[in-house]
């Protein structure tokens, strides 16, 4: 694959993972918003959902590993039956545990309360607004998102998140609105802290960047558009080494709804699990392995190593 050639002439092949500091856990595709960018193509109709034997057997994993951090992800995972008892049995065992959240989801019926529960058991907030403006941001997820999104943070800031001197941590995550890649990602989040704190009063840690995975409902995006190949060779052509060393593959480990285990969340929407020769599912983790194992890459991949590399 041309991939993997691009890690050869890199002396980056075979890629491997560096060890395991994280374990990301996908609770299931269910979501309250269908968002185009999407690469799990959640939405309100998914009916994949983590079981509570397979949440048990993540902590089970926390508990008897070094794994420092437990992050979680969707859809909106919020909406699983076993994520609250996820974090705070995590919590229990000393990992940090980090929720990637649409911010919405704190309209949805009985979870107006879910600030303060993140307060209360010290979840970092990893919240995705794809932009500062209302109409960028309403065109990718929907009419309402962005005021909704802004009342959140609000909630979030009246809690301490992203305030100076608190511990709370909220971080914000962008997605490009087109077929390109992120700018940069300081300048970036220099335009978001004064648009949002200028206009909103709103305050946050950092801003990641991510660019569009050429995976889920994007692709078809692409596809329908005839732009695949296009956005391909763009991203082929942006291929950066020195993003090698940083990828989250190399230190993490990912866990679908079902339990099986992927090298990362695109991955496991591909449909494409850990190499054969190593555990593949949840309850047969390995963490010495798994934290020396080969990493299953493909042309996807491309998008996690263009230009900056996605954070």
């Amino acid at each position: 694959m041309e991939f993997q050639e691009a890690l050869r002439r890199s002396s980056g092949y075979p890629l491997k993972a560096l060890g395991i500091t994280t374990l990301q856990v996908n609770l299931g595709y269910r979501c309250n918003l269908s968002c185009k960018h999407c690469h799990v193509e959640a939405g309100p109709s998914r009916e994949e959902s983590m079981s509570p034997a397979t949440a048990e057997s993540i902590l089970s994993v926390l508990t008897k590993t070094n794994i420092s951090v437990l992050d979680i992800t969707g859809g909106s995972p919020e909406l699983n039956p076993s994520f609250r008892s996820l974090v705070v049995g995590a919590r229990e065992s000393g990992c940090q545990v980090m929720v990637r959240t649409n911010l919405t989801v704190f309209f949805e019926p009985d979870m107006g309360d879910l600030p303060d529960f993140y307060r209360d058991h010290r979840v970092e907030i990893i919240a995705s607004l794809p932009y500062f403006r209302e109409e960028n941001v309403d065109r990718v997820r929907g009419n309402g998102v962005f005021r909704k999104s802004i009342e959140a943070l609000r909630r979030l800031n009246r809690l301490g998140y992203g305030t100076a001197g608190a511990d709370l941590r909220l971080n914000l995550i962008y997605n490009p609105q087109g077929i390109y890649l992120p700018p940069p990602q300081s300048a970036l989040e220099r335009d978001y802290k004064k648009e949002l704190g200028e206009r909103f009063g709103i305050f946050f840690n950092r801003l990641f960047t991510l660019t569009n995975m050429p995976v889920g409902r994007f692709r078809d995006f692409l596809a329908r558009t005839h732009n695949l190949p296009r956005y391909m060779e763009m991203l082929k052509g942006s291929f950066n080494p020195d993003t090698l060393g940083s990828l989250m593959c190399r230190h993490l480990v990912s866990v679908g709804w079902d339990g099986t285990l992927y090298d990362c969340d695109f991955n496991q929407v591909m449909g494409l699990p850990l190499l054969s020769k190593y555990p593949r599912t949840v309850d047969d983790f390995d963490p010495e392995v798994l934290s020396r194992r080969e990493i299953f890459s493909g042309e996807h991949c491309y998008g996690c190593t263009a230009g900056q590399g996605s954070t």
